[in-house]
Order: C-alpha cells, then structure tokens, then sequence
C-alpha cells in the first residue's frame, strides 16, 4: 500500500525527469459507472391539499346519566364525577371507553373547565387539572396508557360549569372552539 501511494505522490516528479507515467496512471482507481440518482421532484404547490379523513366512530357504549356523546364524537362527563368524584358507574363507562380507545391509534384529549371561583383563575385552572388528572387515572386503569392522554385545563369558563370533554384522537372540543370564538377580537 505505501509504494503505490508513493509513486502516486511522486507522478509529477517523475513526469518532469521523463519517467513513463503509464504505470502510475494504470494504477489509480477508476471514476464510478453509476451517477448518483436525480433529485426528487419539487411538490406541486398549484393543487388544493388532499382534504383530511375524518376521525373514525368508535362504536356507541352504554353511558351512565352523568355522561353524554358529544355530536362530533367523543364524551362529556358533567356532574359530580366532573369533579373528580367519579361513581362506580362512570368508572367502568370510562374503563370501557380506554379499551376501544388503546385500539385507536393517536392521542386522546381530556378537556375539562370548572364553575368556579370566578375571582381566582388560577385556582380554578388548578381545579380543572385535578378533574382531568382523575379521568386520566380512570382511563390508565381502563388499559389506555397515560402517554397518549393530553390534559386541556381550561379553568372557568364563560359557561361556568364543571365538565369534562373526553375526545378521540382527531375530535375537536367544541368547549376550546367555543372559548376561542369568545376570545376573538370582533371583525
């Protein structure tokens, strides 16, 4: 190895003495046959984008009289298992739930808002999160992993009533679009 990368360093010594370079030439390694592949093709930005696939319907369960289907799909839980009370009824209603959402695959989104106290936002964004923590022990221990649960405390809102929003991967909350239409300064 180290005489022909001498004779490689040496070629333009021995070309000015006179020497054949033939055999140094003969020697180096020959330029790839292949070129390398073309670049992708750009998208094609004129198109509309393809319009998104609707969530899939989970088949309907049997709800217990503290929860409710939301038209979108998903679940609202209100009364006193909205506040972290959850009865026998809801906890097997949720058990039931996180198993065919496990089945799901992308993340679940737990919503919740409280009545009060209207004086002090940060307690009842407290609160909120403490609601959502409950229904996401319910649904861990249903078999959903906690990973693919995001929690949405939203506190107190304009509506001022304790509920949960329970939705299904690529379910909107009708709770955080109602909040944002409130929050939109007028056109």
């Amino acid at each position: 190895m180290a005489l022909p990368l001498a004779l490689l360093l040496a070629a333009p010594a021995l070309a000015q003495v006179g020497l054949p370079t033939a055999v140094i030439r003969a020697q180096q390694p020959a330029a790839p046959s292949d070129p390398a592949p073309a670049a992708p093709q750009p998208p094609d930005l004129t198109q509309p984008p393809r319009p998104a696939t609707p969530p899939a319907r989970l088949p309907l369960v049997a709800l217990p009289p503290s929860m409710r289907n939301l038209p979108e799909g998903g679940w609202r839980i209100e009364g006193a298992p909205a506040t972290g009370r959850l009865d026998p009824a809801t906890t097997n209603t949720l058990a039931e739930i996180a198993r065919r959402l496990a089945a799901v695959p992308g993340r679940v989104t737990v919503v919740a808002q409280v009545a009060g106290p209207a004086e002090d936002i940060s307690v009842a964004r407290r609160a909120a999160l403490a609601n959502a923590q409950e229904i996401r022990r319910a649904l861990e221990a249903g078999g959903l992993p906690g990973t693919r649960i995001d929690l949405r405390p939203i506190g107190r809102t304009a509506a001022a009533e304790d509920a949960v929003e329970l939705l299904p991967p690529g379910v909107p909350s009708p709770s955080l679009t109602a909040q944002s239409q409130q929050a939109a300064p007028p056109k």
